[in-house]
């Protein structure tokens, strides 16, 4: 007797861990940018633009699902972010 599982089980699956591993990562960026807060160098605020950096476009392209998005979203949201992490960087 043969058991099938519908394809939607697996991709369900599949979207799950990916996000689970995401939102790890986005865990993990977190810990790591209140122990870089702590450091005393003149690169604190821009390898905590980094990482919140990162966050934001872990977030946009798993959890705002925007992977699937047209291409001019996908443009968008990475050139508003290299604008504003511009506009931040000269302004330190």
């Amino acid at each position: 007797m043969d058991i099938t599982f519908p394809y939607n089980l697996f991709t369900f699956l599949d979207m799950k861990m990916n996000s689970n591993l995401t939102w790890v990562v986005l865990i993990i960026l977190t810990i790591a940018s209140a122990l870089v807060s702590k450091l005393n160098s003149h690169y604190v605020v821009l390898i905590i633009l980094v990482f919140s950096s990162l966050k934001f476009l872990g977030i946009a392209f798993q959890f705002m699902e925007l992977k699937k998005a047209h291409l001019f979203w996908k443009a968008m949201i990475v050139s508003f972010l290299v604008i504003f992490v511009t506009s931040i960087a000269l302004v330190i």
